[in-house]
């Protein structure tokens, strides 16, 4: 008996070294310039909640390295906890890929100075990105206008600037559902659709979700885009059903 107690106590040993072998399919490492003395987490939401996967206690050195499990390419964030008085705290949101990863930035510009590589949905989210921040510079360019306007007065400048920024925001919308659909083939697609672009006609969302290839479509966010398309209809239904209902009513 107790060769076979210890025989199942070896197996079960190896069972759990071989499944802590298989869960360990990303490695991120890197870089944090300036850093001295905090801890990294790195984190991914899960139920509308951040779950820490791993974390590093820095001390003296500014290289981490983290080492977790992820059912496929998806959101996770890099998060720096200062222990000391600096305002420097902040998170780095990037789409992270099996594999190995590089994250390179900055304690002053913890975000904007961030470099990673070792993902192709990363780089499609960061040329997305890049073209956002330029939508949101012109957005600024259009209250600063509207503001002055409305401060002189002038009406004409007033209602140019308000439709000025009713077009750039179709065309915002536009660009990412064009976007989204030109990388179907990419779990950034449907991320995007759900992320920046979830209050946009229900045709559109679903013009991304019909595009996406097989694959990307059971895929975390295929998934999600599925269900969130489900409720939209759903809910636009009940409120069609309602409305007709009162309509109904009031020519009884």
């Amino acid at each position: 008996m107790r060769k076979l107690g210890l025989l199942t106590s070896i197996l079960c040993c190896l069972v759990l070294a071989a499944c802590s072998t298989e869960e360990k399919n990303l490695t991120v490492k890197g870089k944090v310039q300036g850093l001295k003395k905090g801890t990294l987490y790195l984190q991914k939401i899960e139920d509308t909640a951040l779950v820490t996967l791993d974390s590093v206690i820095v001390s003296g050195q500014e290289t981490f390295e983290f080492e977790t499990f992820i059912d496929g390419p998806q959101v996770l964030y890099f998060y720096l906890n200062k222990v000391d008085n600096s305002d420097y705290d902040d998170r780095l949101l990037f789409f992270a890929e099996p594999g190995e990863m590089i994250v390179n930035t900055t304690l002053k510009n913890f975000e904007t100075d961030a470099v990673v590589e070792g993902s192709k949905n990363q780089e499609k989210l960061t040329e997305y990105r890049s073209m956002m921040q330029k939508f949101n510079t012109k957005n600024l360019e259009l209250i600063k206008s509207n503001l002055l306007a409305k401060k002189e007065n002038d009406e004409k400048l007033i209602d140019s600037t308000e439709q000025a920024h009713d077009n750039l925001l179709k065309r915002r919308y536009l660009y990412t559902v064009n976007f989204a659909i030109n990388n179907k083939d990419m779990e950034v697609a449907p991320y995007l659709a759900i992320s920046e672009v979830y209050d946009a006609n229900i045709k559109y969302l679903d013009t991304i979700y019909k595009s996406l290839t097989p694959e990307v479509k059971t895929s975390r966010y295929g998934q999600s885009l599925k269900e969130f398309l489900a409720e939209r209809r759903a809910v636009e239904k009940a409120t069609a059903d309602t409305a007709e209902a009162e309509t109904e009513a009031d020519t009884e």
